[in-house]
């Protein structure tokens, strides 16, 4: 699950007559959401962590706030200057350092068509193991 469905499950703990309230809470209180994958490291024995990293900003508690926790992970995307990135962009990265295996970031990606497009970019297939 990535840090956008994190925040839609915290609130959908709560029966619907309290979820406004709690996103408002949750939007003033909430510092981050790190959500995590264990990855078997490519070429040793060992696994290497990927993690998603949701910093909340002033505009992602305004999403949390107004209900619109699908936009999120654009917002994540577009905010690695702050230091936020999405599970695929450290996929990427990742597999860019020779830490995991191609097929592995493939399978672990929330969008594997999206990280495809990351690792093959116009200059080619980026380097990395597993290819």
């Amino acid at each position: 699950n990535n840090a956008a469905q994190t925040v839609d499950r915290m609130v959908d703990v709560f029966p619907p007559g309290q979820q406004e309230q709690i996103r408002f809470q949750l939007s003033n209180n909430l510092e981050a959401v790190l959500c995590q994958q264990l990855l078997p490291r490519a070429g040793m024995p060992g696994r290497v962590c990927a993690m998603e990293v949701m910093l909340c900003t002033a505009a992602i508690r305004n999403l949390i706030r107004e209900n619109k926790a699908h936009q999120i992970p654009s917002m994540i995307q577009t905010s690695a200057g702050v230091g936020m990135q999405t599970m695929d962009q450290h996929l990427r990265d990742l597999y860019q350092k020779g830490l995991i295996a191609y097929d592995v970031a493939l399978e672990r990606a929330y969008n594997p068509d999206e990280l495809k497009k990351m690792l093959h970019g116009k200059e080619g297939p980026a380097m990395g193991p597993g290819r």
